[in-house]
């Protein structure tokens, strides 16, 4: 079933080695696990439930954790499928139960079913408000839009608990050995990204509690060096690069805009630069982003596709874009045989976008490099340093 961590507190959660994309978009070659606890004492809580595909499972991990016991609360933290789609079986299963959410999670849940299931036994609850289980007092924290309107989180404070909803979550089975930060990131600015001013808002309530261990609906459960994984939400939320480096990103259609990025790219570790290269057309596009966001500069090597820009640096532009990408250096790089027009395309999606500077010079490959472009291509790089 999982690692419990306290005595009283139990993982019942399930691990997905099915799933191929996460939210039919983002690829998990690892899988992904659905997280959902219950709290024994003298009134027993279930925090969230689970996919799905994955109730009967669920239930069985409930009924095993719960000795015979019935439970008296479920807490709703967050209404996305992935965590709310067992949420039928349960009621209709553990008839008494009291289903706890705020005044945003009621409406969402007569969306997904019956509202006959719940009203009458439900309880809403606001900022602050606190539900007493014996030894165990939950405390509730509202989180709108991290990353939907109805999410909040649960601190447990005699165990010193944080339940974090998608918060410190990451891709990735729990039986898998991986370290935390790759897909937590890609996870984060993926899945949250966008809302880095309501993270924000989110963590400067944390920093009121005492946390010992945190539990997302996702990922592992942390409970050591957690201003570490603190520190790593208060960069990412607040659009601050991780890496002071440059991060090539190509989409080339017959290698030879590929071929000037990774000149590039190789130049810029000659000259001592943090750096990585991209390929959109065969990395996921979630990767790119993750990585886009991760380094504080930018460069955009991309070829021109029927007077316009090659489909798969337009995607990655837009999906930076949809994540609210902002506070960083650009510089762009562009082919066309006849008509080059990759660059002027590029910055027409990515000026927009907040505290975005521009480093010149721009760089015109016409088909393939030349003394000239490649002399250009020099300039860029020293422009980066």
């Amino acid at each position: 079933m999982g690692v419990n961590f306290s005595e009283a507190i139990k993982y019942i959660g399930c691990n997905d080695k099915t799933i191929d994309l996460f939210e039919s978009q983002y690829p998990v070659p690892n899988g992904v696990s659905y997280n959902s606890y219950v709290i024994m004492d003298d009134k027993i809580a279930v925090m969230d439930t689970v996919d799905p595909r994955f109730t009967d499972e669920w239930l069985a991990n409930l009924g095993e954790a719960l000795a015979g016991r019935k439970p008296d609360y479920l807490v709703v933290q967050h209404m996305e499928p992935d965590h709310s789609g067992s949420i039928k079986a349960f009621l209709e299963k553990y008839t008494d139960t009291t289903v706890v959410g705020n005044a945003k999670t009621f409406p969402m849940m007569g969306q997904f079913m019956d509202s006959a299931l719940f009203e009458n036994r439900k309880c809403v609850v606001a900022e602050r408000d606190t539900l007493e289980l014996g030894n165990h007092t939950l405390t509730f924290v509202m989180a709108p839009m991290v990353h939907w309107p109805e999410v909040m989180v649960t601190y447990e404070s005699s165990e010193k608990v944080l339940f974090s909803a998608d918060g410190f979550g990451k891709f990735g089975a729990l039986d898998v050995d991986e370290p935390w930060i790759d897909e937590a990131r890609r996870y984060y600015l993926n899945i949250v990204g966008k809302y880095g001013a309501s993270v924000q808002g989110l963590l400067k309530k944390a920093t009121a509690l005492d946390i010992k261990t945190i539990c997302p609906l996702h990922g592992p459960i942390l409970t050591e060096n957690l201003g570490y994984y603190i520190d790593l939400y208060d960069t990412w939320s607040s659009y601050k690069p991780e890496i002071d480096g440059v991060l090539v990103v190509s989409a080339s259609i017959h290698g030879n805009t590929k071929k000037a990025a990774l000149q590039m790219y190789e130049k810029l570790q000659a000259a001592g630069v943090e750096a990585k290269f991209i390929d959109v057309c065969r990395e996921s596009v979630s990767e790119a982003v993750a990585q886009a966001f991760r380094y504080s500069k930018m460069v955009s090597c991309a070829s021109t596709y029927d007077g316009n820009l090659f489909l798969p640096m337009e995607d990655f532009l837009h999906h930076l874009k949809a994540k609210t990408y902002q506070n960083r250096k650009v510089a762009l790089v562009e082919n066309g045989t006849w008509a080059p027009q990759a660059a002027k395309c590029m910055k027409a999606i990515l000026e927009p976008m907040k505290n975005i500077e521009f480093i010149e010079p721009v760089v015109t490959i016409k088909s393939t490099l030349n003394q000239e472009s490649e002399q250009k291509l020099l300039e860029l790089v020293d422009a980066l340093k």
